[in-house]
């Protein structure tokens, strides 16, 4: 039996150039505009989860997924302890809301909303590294 420990969960980064990055509205608490992810099932790698809470939440199917950051800072979460692997990745065709997703859309970087958890912070930090 494994100690009770932070979850797992995912986030993927999808920019399109001219739209922006891809961000998804939270159909559940806490509410307001996220990057599209979840949490990583039982038998799970970190890039099936990926890659099917993005075609869950946007219908849309990832390419060229690459690992960014891990983001572990036990309140980045208000839920409890969750620790998420963030990737990159590009995908085609239009986003549509699905699942726990109200909406899925692309904003432009200067024109961002209000962002839960601490996306905000992830996707300065992603901006900054591609300089």
């Amino acid at each position: 039996m494994l100690p009770p420990g932070p979850r797992l969960a995912v986030d993927a980064i999808i920019e399109r150039p001219g739209r922006g990055v891809l961000l998804i509205e939270r159909r559940n608490p806490p509410p307001g505009w996220a990057l599209p992810g979840g949490f990583v099932e039982r038998g799970e790698s970190c890039e099936d989860a990926v890659r099917r809470e993005v075609r869950e939440e946007t219908g849309l199917e990832l390419e060229q997924l690459t690992q960014f950051r891990v983001y572990s800072e036990p309140a980045r979460d208000p839920r409890g302890h969750v620790v998420s692997v963030v990737f990159a990745a590009i995908a085609s065709g239009e986003p549509h809301g699905g699942d726990d997703a109200r909406a899925a859309r692309f904003f432009p970087w200067e024109a961002l909303p209000p962002l839960a958890f601490d996306h905000g912070k992830i996707l300065h930090e992603y901006r900054q590294r591609q300089g």
